[in-house]
């Protein structure tokens, strides 16, 4: 009764932890003279890049930091070009962080095995993910759909983009999709348009932490990241909770368990 699955990228599919977008941000307050943290730069995550620079901007400690280089508050003009700087910046992380997360191509084969479309959203502007695309082709995975978050006229936490898949991908209904992230926005983003959500924490921005130092940690250390993740995600409203996409199937068959008893996101 499942008809498509619509997936984040970073922190889902690709780039585990999501830190591409956490460097860009970085290095774009940087060059204004103005440091800020990556836990700063992450609060945001999930939100298209425009936006994410307002949310930044909106933060007392660099607002103040703003004002203080600056004489005032930053005007849009202002913001404008701080977005054009930051599509380079951005496409040039992004390119450093297109591996597939451990178990994706697995999990697609399941998908697609079950017959379901598959359709993606992101908090990226199309020129942002270009050679993303490509990278994930060469590693094996084409999505049936790719909606940008400058290609739709409201972005996360409103549902446009999760909704625009639908349309082009032709599903019948919302009740009959899922949407799989690892953000908030992501996840409210799947909520406002009437659909499932599975939220990602181990791979994705609540730890936001990569493969291998993950892995580095000790078996308490990870223990105790995971939980606290889990906690963090906990207010999303997400109807489940996954390590990675690579649990993604199981909670598929038991979506489709209680569609099947006419229950309904």
């Amino acid at each position: 009764m499942l008809e498509a699955i619509i997936f984040d990228w970073a922190g889902t599919l690709v780039d585990h932890g999501s830190r591409a977008p956490l460097k860009a941000f970085v290095e774009l307050f940087a060059e204004q003279d103005i440091e800020i943290t990556l836990a700063e730069a992450r609060e945001p995550m999930g939100t298209e890049k425009r936006l994410h620079i307002c949310r930044l901007l909106q933060q007392p400690r660099i607002q103040q930091a703003w004002i203080t280089r600056h004489g005032r508050l930053p005007t849009e003009a202002e913001i404008d070009t701080l977005y054009q700087r930051l599509v380079p910046l951005q496409r040039e992380q992004i390119e450093l962080h297109t591996k597939l997360i451990p178990g994706t191509l697995d999990m697609l084969a399941a998908v697609r095995a079950r017959g379901l479309k598959i359709g993606t959203t992101t908090g990226y502007g199309r020129a942002m993910i270009d050679n993303l695309l490509i990278a994930a082709a060469e590693q094996g995975f084409v999505p049936d759909c790719v909606v940008a978050a400058d290609e739709v006229p409201a972005t996360r936490p409103a549902a446009t983009a999760a909704l625009a898949n639908l349309v082009q991908l032709g599903v019948s209904a919302v009740q009959h999709c899922v949407k799989v992230d690892d953000t908030a926005p992501g996840i409210s983003e799947g909520r406002n348009a009437g659909m499932w959500t599975v939220a990602v924490v181990l791979s994705g921005n609540a730890v936001g932490l990569g493969e291998t130092e993950l892995q580095q940690l000790s078996s308490e250390a990870r223990k105790n990241l995971r939980n606290q993740a889990y906690r963090s995600l906990e207010q999303t409203g997400a109807h489940y909770f996954i390590d990675s996409v690579a649990d993604l199937p199981d909670v598929l068959a038991d979506i489709e368990r209680r569609l099947a008893r006419n229950e309904k996101p």
